[in-house]
């Protein structure tokens, strides 16, 4: 009699893929990802991969990974430690063994670790599993490559080709693990290969072997369940952060009755941006690949001259090459959205990691007193929400906005809910010169004396005619002016513009404990580690409290309220410290505690519980 499978009920699992660039981890877990949603997990996920166009393959500096954790109730993370680990070579293994829980499952294909690929990966001896010491995982071990081989051989394919099907078989292995039907799998198959079905009949094959195979190994491992959620009726869809902030722009756009206009030069990981934008001229969108970076924020300026909403897109080395431009915007007073995928550096640094040490420069990057809006996405979902934030308050207020992602939010993706922006976000008014009432001549820089925004004339409005640029203006009459009192005037002026803007956003929120003994404090994409950090403290009885800003200049109306009512603050960064410099700047006698990490990874969340209780304890 057949042996039953062990079944484990789960909340929530983390599984991470694993192998060389070219052996399609990222695909098979963005399929993953989107069963998931579809199922009705909550999901978070993490794409890493090196930043080398192709390492020799089969070597440490080669790999790729993909982790999802997938949950039944909000998951806030990608998770630290993997519950399965998809390795498909020794080096795979042997780069990931740090991220493995004890207990959890090991896939590997046992036909890439011959004697050859153990050197390749550096290992000393032909037992990897006992070298790493790998004693309490269940390792399933199988021949993929040659049961690939054999399962296509009625597809006439070429060996090469037969192994690019590799991943799908794990795919259906790690499906049958998770009791994930294969249907939706298959029909995203069928619409990504729709011009080659040959090649999506033998993904598809390969997928289903894959799913047999694990119900003939059944009794050798213990397979998983975790059960969808209700969740709120409606369409939902997996998102990266690129995505959303594409999508955000283009709703801010529409809302506003404008047409949006891209200008941008590729760049790691900004550069799907301009790629997603591209697939939307049917909504009027315009997208540029310009030559350069600064051709790209010029072009945007110039659509912005025109009456569009300019945007451009980059990431820290392209924003340094823009600093002249937005100068250029800023004074000029123009719409101008800036988006800024931020990634490791100095210079070019480490191009596919995550770092949040573009904040000064968005703050203060430019010549001059050059006062602009800068905001910061905290989730991958929350890209489209800030993409829609930076575009009401650029054409709204005459300014340009710089939006702060990350490669962390921006190529990691989450179960979103598509909104109705229509009815349900702010409306977006510029200010249009319609607007001026005065009996005095309209002139270019005049502008609403409360909210100190001019007034925006588009090129061709009849009776409007005027001319902008970078030199200094004349408050009054807006000819060039070099009168020093008058630049002291239009300096002020044009800070105080920004300074009213806390106006028009929402204050900070605390989340957790109102009364916390410690105030967590973070921005932009850390935000699912520290929430999930706070959560764990609360859990084990600590009074924690939370403040994430996703508007950091200005900074919400709130700000020194919130900051100085408690009396352990930590602000967590991905820098040494640059957010934490610029609220002691802001707020008299403020000298929080700081957490700062530089790795170009992501927080782990188990420090983060560690280095909070010892400030908690006074250590």
């Amino acid at each position: 009699m057949t042996e039953p499978t062990k079944v484990t009920t789960l909340d929530h699992v983390v599984i991470r893929f694993s192998g060389d660039s070219g052996d399609g981890m990222q695909l098979t877990g963005t399929i993953f990802s989107n069963l998931s949603a579809i199922f009705g997990n909550d999901i978070s996920t993490f794409p890493d991969y090196p930043a080398e166009v192709r390492a020799p393959q089969g070597s440490l500096s080669g790999i790729s990974g993909f982790q999802v954790h997938l949950g039944t109730k909000k998951v806030y993370t990608p998770g630290d430690k993997a519950d399965v680990l998809v390795a498909m070579n020794p080096a795979a293994l042997k780069v990931n063994v740090k991220n493995l829980r004890p207990g959890s499952i090991v896939i590997i294909d046992s036909d890439s670790f011959t004697t050859r690929d153990l050197e390749k990966a550096e290992f000393k001896t032909e037992d990897p599993i006992e070298e790493l010491g790998l004693t309490n995982v269940q390792v399933v071990s199988a021949p993929i490559s040659t049961m690939v081989r054999d399962g296509l051989a009625e597809f006439g394919l070429d060996n090469k080709s037969a192994l690019r099907c590799k991943n799908m078989f794990t795919l259906g292995l790690v499906c049958w693990l998770f009791d994930r039907p294969l249907d939706h799998a298959m029909t995203m198959l069928q619409t990504k290969f729709a011009k080659k079905p040959d090649i999506a009949k033998a993904n598809i094959k390969a997928l289903t072997d894959g799913y047999n195979y694990g119900n003939n190994i059944h009794a050798s491992v213990s397979t998983y369940r975790i059960e969808g959620s209700k969740q709120k009726p409606g369409v939902y869809t997996d998102v990266n952060g690129n995505n959303a902030t594409s999508y955000g722009l283009i709703a801010a756009a529409e809302k506003g009755n404008l047409r949006l206009f891209l200008g941008s030069y590729p760049i790691t990981p900004a550069t799907d941006i301009l790629h997603e934008l591209s697939k939307h001229k049917n909504l009027g969108v315009i997208t540029v690949q310009a030559e350069d970076e600064i051709a790209g924020i010029c072009t945007a300026i110039g659509a912005s001259f025109a009456g569009c909403l300019g945007v451009t897109s980059t990431s820290g080395p392209g924003l340094a090459l823009k600093s002249e431009a937005i100068g250029l915007a800023m004074i000029a007073e123009l719409p101008l959205v800036v988006i800024d995928v931020q990634r490791g550096g100095p210079s070019t640094g480490m191009p596919t990691k995550s770092e949040q040490a573009d904040l000064m420069q968005a703050l203060y990057g430019r010549n001059g007193e050059s006062p602009v809006v800068v905001l910061a996405a905290s989730t991958p979902t929350d890209c489209f929400d800030m993409a829609y934030w930076a575009g009401k308050l650029a054409v709204e207020h005459m300014t340009p906005v710089i939006l702060l992602t990350d490669a962390f939010i921006a190529n990691g993706s989450s179960a979103w809910r598509i909104p109705d922006y229509l009815n349900d976000y702010p409306a977006i008014k510029p200010n249009y010169v319609e607007n001026y009432k005065s009996e005095e001549p309209w002139k270019a820089y005049r502008r609403d004396k409360e909210s100190l925004v001019r007034y925006w004339a588009v090129p061709g409005t009849e009776g409007f005619t005027h001319r902008i640029g970078g030199l200094e203006k004349d408050y009054d009459t807006s000819s060039i002016s070099t009168d020093p009192k008058n630049h002291q005037k239009m300096v002020q002026t044009r800070q105080g513009k920004i300074d009213n803007i806390a106006e028009h956003i929402p204050d900070v929120e605390v989340l957790g404990d109102q009364d916390a003994d410690l105030l967590i404090v973070g921005w932009g994409g850390t935000y699912g580690h520290l929430h999930e950090a706070m959560d764990i403290l609360r859990q084990n009885g600590h009074k924690i409290g939370m403040a994430h800003f996703r508007f950091i200049n200005p900074l919400p109306k709130n700000t020194e309220q919130i900051l100085k009512h408690y009396p352990n603050v930590v602000v967590a960064e991905q820098n040494n410290g640059q957010f934490a410099s610029y609220l002691r700047s802001k707020i008299k006698d403020f000298n929080p505690h700081k957490f700062n990490r530089i790795k170009g990874q992501p927080f782990v969340v188990s420090r983060l519980v560690e280095e909070f209780t010892k400030i908690m304890e006074g250590k």
